[in-house]
């Protein structure tokens, strides 16, 4: 495995940790900076705020500079805005220090993805992209408790200050091991924006927004679902979120090895197996032993999906990946909004805490049918384009071509 991978893996690790152990940090911050609990959890709204602008702000400034400039500029933007957390001597300051935490968030994994695949042979891409997500998987295994933790007993300050240690290691790391990745001699808006005129590139996004809402309509409500239906205990839900991080860990391995063998089925293939464990949860949430177990595979079938997506849209945008890859990263924040919002619904209708897996089953069965229809767009299109780009490096051949084994995979 290339150095320069476990380096973007790092900074992914700081970026995940950072994201997700604020849910659990609220309470230390509500009470250290007299705020209720509602208030403060608009600090996570800001965050998802600041993805959602930055990826294609930052991606659209940065199209002509070379990928590791962007790389080190980005992993320094999200390690700063990290210290201003720290050290915000307010709430006003924490909220709009947490909106330019999240401004690289996006940015960096939709250019992290593209370097990714150009740091590997064509026939590993997906896989070397799972690697770099493997940080974001890992830091809910480790990261996420460990901020918990520190934060409980040290501050949440402590916490986020640790967090920056991180963000430097991993810019350095990227300083260090990544090689230097020119853009595209067309590289620039333009043609980033001229990507979008691909009907395959919508469908693909179609696809994370619809079929990934399904695990965060669960993912949302999985505390209360399982102190109130499983019948955990408070402080054993940290340990069954981090069986979950192990579940996500596998998939996005798996997912990674799987594309780079046959990316369309796999990408079929992993909603219909989120849909099975979502709908299997509203069955097996009454007992703690198989919620446990179905907490884990919904974590695996749910990040089975991020690899080939990601790997998908690179491959439809191929003459100018990155800004595509980075609205990757927006169209999950909107799939959070999504599932979220339909399954809060389901429960204020009054059909109880299991029915968000249910609704998350619908949406990745519709996620899994618009994958199916861009499927068979794929194959009634000739592969000989596909075919003619296969050893070309990412940003150099036709958009909407595929890599070789994968365009004949496809179909």
């Amino acid at each position: 495995m290339p150095l320069a991978l476990v380096a973007l893996a790092v900074t992914a690790f700081a970026i995940g940790t950072t994201e997700f152990s604020a849910m659990g940090l609220l309470p230390q911050i509500a009470h250290g900076l007299d705020r209720t609990i509602p208030q403060t959890g608009w600090l996570i709204s800001l965050y998802a705020l600041g993805v959602v602008i930055g990826a294609p702000l930052l991606t659209a400034v940065a199209a002509k500079l070379p990928r590791k400039t962007v790389l080190i500029g980005l992993a320094g933007l999200f390690t700063l805005g990290n210290l201003l957390c720290a050290v915000a001597p307010n709430f006003a300051f924490l909220a709009v220090a947490r909106l330019i935490t999240g401004l690289p968030h996006g940015a960096f994994f939709g250019a992290g993805a593209v370097a990714a695949a150009e740091l590997v042979a064509p026939h590993l891409r997906a896989r070397a992209v799972s690697v770099m997500f493997s940080g974001l998987t890992v830091s809910n295994i480790l990261g996420v408790p460990a901020a918990t933790l520190l934060g409980q007993h040290l501050g949440w300050r402590a916490a986020m200050l640790v967090v920056v240690a991180i963000g430097l290691l991993g810019a350095a790391a990227i300083a260090r091991f990544v090689p230097h990745l020119p853009s595209h001699p067309g590289a620039g808006l333009r043609s980033e924006l001229a990507t979008f005129r691909s009907g395959q590139l919508w469908l693909a996004l179609a696809t994370v927004v619809f079929g990934c809402a399904g695990l965060f309509a669960c993912y949302t409500y999985i505390t209360p679902t399982l102190t109130d239906v499983a019948g955990f205990a408070e402080g054993s839900v940290t340990l069954v979120l981090a069986l979950f991080g192990v579940g996500m860990t596998i998939g996005n391995v798996i997912g990674g090895y799987a594309a780079d063998r046959a990316l369309r089925p796999s990408i079929c293939a992993a909603f219909l197996a989120m849909a099975g464990a979502l709908g299997l949860f509203a069955l097996t949430a009454h007992n703690r032993w198989s919620a446990a177990a179905t907490v884990v595979l919904i974590g695996l079938a749910g990040f089975a999906t991020v690899p080939t997506v990601q790997t998908l849209v690179i491959q439809k945008a191929r003459t100018a990946p990155t800004l595509a890859s980075a609205t990757v990263q927006g169209a999950f924040n909107l799939a959070n909004a999504t599932g979220a919002w339909l399954g809060g619904l389901a429960i204020d209708a009054g059909f109880g805490l299991t029915s968000p897996s249910l609704v998350g089953a619908g949406l990745s069965l519709l996620g899994f049918a618009i994958a199916a229809v861009s499927w068979s767009v794929d194959r009634r299109t000739p592969a000989a384009a596909a075919v003619a780009v296969a050893d070309q490096p990412v940003g150099a051949g036709p958009a909407g071509s595929e890599p070789a084994g994968t365009a004949a995979a496809t179909g």
